[in-house]
């Protein structure tokens, strides 16, 4: 037992799903990013949202995990789903290219069919949707109309990954 050798239980390494070691810097990169994104909490709520954007931005500059962990799915999954957050606090503040700038890069890093993946497009529809607003309150109407189609599309792009999400998911837990 862990104790038996004079360690504490926090000294013990946390297990995984496989009951592996869970790299210790990738437990570091996963507790800041929660208290990055509790803090961004309390400064949306506080309609603070530039203040917001500075803990997430901290984030996902880094300090990132090195090596093997650099590639883990949950720092790719986790720096995604900060970028698609960036994105619509930026979206938010009429900061379109800024937001298409994080959703690029949240893409880069969530290749594969997966709700992350299916969140960013659809955080990309709503630029675009705000977008459309901004250029139409600007008298310029195809610019808007543009805008509107690639929202549309977008949430079309959006909506299929994420059935397809829940179709895998379905069939590896032996559904219709």
């Amino acid at each position: 037992s862990a104790f038996a050798c004079g360690r504490a239980p926090s000294d013990v390494p946390a297990l995984g799903d496989a009951g592996a070691p869970i790299d210790p810097v990738l437990l570091a990169f996963l507790s800041r990013a929660k208290s990055a994104h509790h803090i961004a909490d309390q400064h949306e709520e506080a309609g603070e949202l530039e203040k917001a954007i500075e803990p997430l931005e901290s984030l996902v500059k880094g300090p990132l995990p090195a090596g093997a962990a650099a590639d883990a799915p949950e720092v790719r999954e986790v720096t995604a789903d900060t970028l698609a957050r960036l994105a619509d606090l930026k979206r938010q503040l009429g900061r379109f290219e800024a937001a298409e700038k994080d959703l690029s890069r949240g893409l880069d890093l969530a290749r594969e069919t997966t709700y992350f993946r299916g969140h960013l497009i659809e955080v990309r529809g709503l630029v675009e949707e705000r977008m459309s607003r901004a250029e139409k309150d600007k008298g310029n109407t195809q610019a808007a109309e543009d805008a509107k189609k690639r929202a549309l599309d977008a949430f079309e792009k959006s909506m299929s990954i994420q059935a397809e999400v829940i179709e895998k998911a379905t069939r590896l837990e032996g559904g219709p």
